[in-house]
């Protein structure tokens, strides 16, 4: 698979700006809402984006350094690496969706969460349409970033970009499940 850089980039802004609008409609929900659950072993609203500010809290830190340390050249189009295809693609929701653990950490289950969690969500989507119109003037192939479950393990930055938003994609279809139950 080969793509446009820009086409990539206008998708991911477009997605992340789609994010964005979403979430700013949350605010009008009351809390309650947004910490209702499905099930007592299900997620929230508030705990799927607590999850998102947890990965957020790691590639946004992670994206912004390598961006402001790189010397290279944009190229016209981005190849995307074999591991980062497959994470980038494996986020994207589907219709049957298939379930994912989570690592610890990045589990908010049974947190106390209030709308703390939506401002800084929407804080981190300005980040993120930032970086990608940053990233408009480097290489997103050269350019390797880690992932959050290994230091050792890096991606071309297109792939991180791809497989962060799509995993805001999925959970933000989470959200519209969730509140389609209230």
């Amino acid at each position: 698979m080969k793509i446009s850089t820009s086409q990539l980039l206008e998708e991911l802004k477009d997605r992340t700006g789609n994010h964005l609008k979403y979430t700013q409609t949350l605010l009008l929900k009351s809390e309650n809402e947004l910490n209702f659950r499905i099930s007592t072993d299900s997620w929230s609203v508030l705990e799927c984006l607590e999850h998102l500010n947890r990965y957020g809290d790691f590639y946004i830190p992670e994206i912004s350094h390598k961006i402001s340390s790189s010397a290279t050249s944009p190229q016209a189009i981005f190849k995307p690496g074999f591991l980062g295809n497959y994470f980038a693609k494996s986020m994207l929701p589907k219709k049957k969706l298939n379930k994912m653990k989570t690592l610890k950490a990045m589990n908010p289950i049974h947190s106390q969460l209030n709308k703390d969690v939506l401002n800084k969500f929407i804080q981190q989507q300005q980040l993120l349409l930032e970086l990608l119109e940053k990233s408009q003037h480097i290489d997103l192939e050269k350019i390797k970033t880690a992932i959050s479950i290994s230091k050792l393990i890096t991606l071309k930055l297109g792939d991180t970009f791809r497989f962060v938003i799509y995993h805001n994609a999925r959970h933000m279809a989470q959200v519209e499940r969730i509140l389609k139950n209230i």
